[in-house]
């Protein structure tokens, strides 16, 4: 009892006791024992508590129920009860439970069980009385009242309780009353005591490696695959990301985003992590994850087996120093964003996020399985040959997409579409005089179609001529004057030339 008011005198000596000083002090946080290793907090975390209500109410059941267990066993036996106890109160919450979770109560409980056993073992007449108070009058009525308590009350860890609870009833079965010091034996001092400490540390180990698992989180549409820790589930973030965390609510908290940035042309990863750096991670200016301490690239790297740009940051916001690394890796007409945060006091966390970063794979999205799939399915049919072959363009996959997208135009000549979208894969898989020619085929099926002088737009650029794309892109402009895509792309042009330089 004494040990439990000073820690809670230290915990409170600079003012409320919240959710990120309890976890700094060593609360049960499931990630942080799990995904960390810090499994010294099974034992810790019954020595912390919320506020004074919760430790008072603690100390005065503890005090009537404790008195009691102590008075009953063996100094020995009583020490391994509350140890075994406070194991397993924390490994059921940790099992059960995946909120922040302190408190003496699992302990009490722990007692409390013990307490029912014993007092179905009596040593003899004189003894058979208040024994059987324990397990019927006292002890049982207790259980039923913190239980009903636990059931109905919010902020309540009742697998905590059961854990303790059921530790002491395990324990109650091994030990015995108090004996006289002749009756003591080698096995009862020492082998009982160690036999419960080592079976509910064995428990405890069991449960936390049972949590130490990781599970795969696939997106079809995008054809993501990434490996996370078991406990992570998914979230939504502000602007409607895919989202992951470790459920911790401050500090420890460990996150992983993902987007997918359209960007209608091959896309440019670097141009998307210097707009990441610009708006999100301006040094020394409050942003969206912090206030920004340092920042550093974008750098070229590899992820999932291709070219990325990787930015790195530190941030200082309200659970503390986190650590941020950016992934940004273009994939046909896509930029994948992928984002990594955990808390900076926890290095360890740095492995976690290696591996994910690690195991993280490209997958072929589903759209693009479908279109593969119809092609098989009806073969020799023009829309399937040109649906596969513009999917495969656009996920990036353009030399790929030459051979059906030929074969659509062989069967359909007359198709513009189809030849704009052949002219296309050529361009971006650089075969550009092949590409130019099937833009001029374009245009001659479809003289005032945009697409087919669009074609034709690129192919000067394809060759270097900017001038000679302007021009076409004035044609283009000039056939559709209200297309705002083409009127971008022409302001855009008529910058880069005014550019002094190649």
């Amino acid at each position: 009892m004494a040990l439990l008011g000073g820690v809670y005198a230290a915990t409170s000596d600079t003012g409320p006791v919240r959710v990120d000083t309890l976890v700094r002090w060593g609360a049960k946080a499931g990630p942080l024992v799990t995904e960390v290793g810090q499994g010294w907090r099974l034992l810790v975390a019954n020595l912390l508590h919320r506020d004074l209500a919760h430790l008072g109410l603690n100390l005065l059941v503890l005090a009537v129920v404790g008195t009691a267990a102590e008075r009953t066993l063996h100094r020995g036996d009583y020490v391994a009860l509350l140890l075994g106890s406070a194991l397993g109160t924390m490994a059921g919450s940790l099992w059960w439970s995946s909120v922040v979770s302190v408190g003496a109560s699992g302990m009490i409980f722990g007692c409390v069980g013990a307490l029912l056993v014993l007092g179905r073992k009596p040593r003899g007449d004189g003894e058979r009385g208040r024994y059987r108070w324990f397990s019927g009058e006292g002890a049982l009525p207790t259980v039923l009242v913190f239980l009903w308590l636990g059931w109905t009350s919010a902020g309540v860890d009742n697998a905590g309780h059961l854990g303790g609870l059921l530790t002491g009833l395990l324990a109650g079965t091994v030990f015995s009353p108090r004996e006289r010091a002749g009756d003591v034996t080698w096995t009862s001092r020492w082998l009982r005591p160690a036999g419960v400490v080592a079976l509910s540390l064995g428990v405890a180990v069991g449960v936390t490696w049972e949590g130490s698992g990781w599970h795969v989180e696939r997106d079809e549409g995008f054809g993501v695959a990434v490996s996370l820790p078991s406990g992570w589930r998914r979230e939504e973030d502000a602007h409607g990301r895919r989202s992951f965390s470790n459920g911790l609510p401050g500090l420890g908290r460990a996150t992983f985003s993902a987007e997918a940035i359209e960007a209608g042309e091959p896309g440019d990863g670097e141009v998307q992590a210097r707009h990441f750096l610009e708006d999100e991670l301006i040094a020394g200016v409050p942003g969206p994850h912090g206030q920004v301490r340092s920042v550093s690239g974008p750098e070229a790297a590899m992820l999932g087996g291709r070219p990325a740009q990787r930015v790195r940051a530190e941030v200082e916001g309200g659970a503390g120093a986190t650590s941020l690394r950016a992934w940004f890796v273009p994939r046909g007409e896509w930029v994948y964003r992928l984002v990594f945060t955990w808390p900076a006091s926890y290095p360890a966390y740095a492995a976690v996020v290696d591996r994910m970063v690690a195991e993280l794979r490209l997958e072929e999205p589903a759209a693009l399985r479908e279109a593969r799939a119809r092609a098989l399915l009806v073969p020799g049919a023009v829309g399937p040959l040109r649906a596969l072959g513009s999917q495969l363009r656009r996920w990036g996959l353009a030399r790929e997409a030459v051979e059906p997208l030929a074969s659509a135009m062989r069967l359909a000549p007359a198709d513009v579409p189809t030849r704009v979208e052949l002219a296309r894969a050529l361009f971006e898989s650089g075969q550009v005089e092949e590409g130019c020619h099937a833009a001029a085929e374009a245009r001659v099926y479809g003289p005032s179609e945009t697409a087919a002088l669009e074609a034709g737009v690129r192919c000067e650029l394809a060759r270097g001529d900017a001038v000679r794309a302007l021009s076409r892109l004035e044609e283009a402009r000039a056939v559709d004057p209200r297309d705002a895509r083409l009127r971008a792309a022409e302001a855009a042009l008529r910058a880069a030339l005014d550019v002094p330089g190649p």
